[in-house]
């Protein structure tokens, strides 16, 4: 039998009490987590969901540091996962520098400041009540050391699963196999069309690809020629060419496209990869993010 996935949430506007209902359907069939992004504001929809579901573990997957004081993080932080039994992780990010400069935040070095506002956040847990499990958004070594030191968990995203074998290697192994959250937001879209649905991956993927910190993850897991290419694009300005630079080799071992034979058993490698809590954030060819949710169901029921 298929292990079970995670999966993404958002709540966007004028949906949410949908939102809602789906999270509860999510719970009901079976699935291993639900975790939300830092749009549509995941703190709040985390709030609800320690409401509206009862046993399935939940969490932000991020929300990013920037955007919250640590002392009102771990206000709001404690207080979820104290009314839903302790079912929350905080997954915390420090972002993009696209995404500093819309907040017109000037943000430090990225491992400093993450170990600063853990050790804020958990400075203040005698007046904030006890905080959840931390789990750091990581990329390369550096980060994932840091979530083994100050954090109870570490979460990628868009990772290639070829490379996690050497990512996971600075985790413990008494870590590994104990309760330390790994997890990895996994872009999927089920169509028997491959080629449609690698065409929406590409999509997805195409703000990701102009980030340098990813490009240099993706370069550090064997994807060197792409990402050049990539770079040689965007500094001509010819965003047009990026969907054709992206190669299949490095979409199949990044994200989950095809029938649902393929997704079903892409997920099933990345478990075997030593992803614990594979995270499938929904696309479709047909529609949007209900349709997708419809499309993944069908294929784990």
């Amino acid at each position: 039998m298929t292990q079970m996935p995670a999966l993404a949430l958002a709540a966007v506007p004028g949906r949410r009490q949908q939102t809602l209902e789906l999270a509860r359907e999510i719970e009901q069939r079976g699935f291993q987590g639900i975790y939300c992004a830092s749009f549509g504001d995941g703190m709040g929809l985390c709030l609800s969901l320690a409401h509206v579901t009862k046993d399935i573990p939940f969490g932000t997957s991020i929300a990013n540091i920037y955007a919250r004081n640590p002392l009102e993080m771990a206000m709001q932080a404690s207080y979820i996962h104290e009314l839903s039994n302790g079912r929350f992780y905080l997954g915390i990010g420090v972002s993009h520098g696209p995404t500093h400069e819309r907040m017109g935040v000037s943000a430090g070095k990225p491992l400093s400041d993450m170990r600063d506002y853990v050790a804020k956040m958990r400075s203040a847990e005698k007046m904030s009540g006890p905080l959840p499990p931390v789990v750091l958004a990581t990329l390369r070594k550096k980060m994932v050391a840091l979530s083994v030191e100050i954090a109870e968990g570490a979460v990628w995203a868009n990772a290639s699963r070829s490379h996690m074998e050497e990512s996971l290697s600075g985790i413990p192994a008494e870590k590994r196999n104990g309760d330390f959250f790994i997890g990895d937001m996994i872009p999927t879209c089920i169509d028997d069309d491959r080629e449609a649905a690698a065409n929406v991956m590409r999509r997805v993927l195409s703000g990701y690809v102009s980030l340098p910190n990813y490009r240099n993850y993706w370069k550090e897991a064997g994807y060197v020629e792409e990402m050049e290419a990539i770079e040689k694009a965007l500094e001509a300005g010819d965003r047009e060419k990026l969907p054709g630079l992206m190669t299949d080799r490095w979409l199949s071992d990044s994200t989950l496209y095809g029938s649902v034979k393929d997704v079903r058993e892409g997920a099933e490698a990345w478990f075997a990869a030593g992803v614990k809590t594979p995270i499938v954030v929904p696309s479709s060819t047909k529609g949007g993010q209900f349709k997708a949710f419809e499309e993944i169901f069908a294929a784990f029921a």
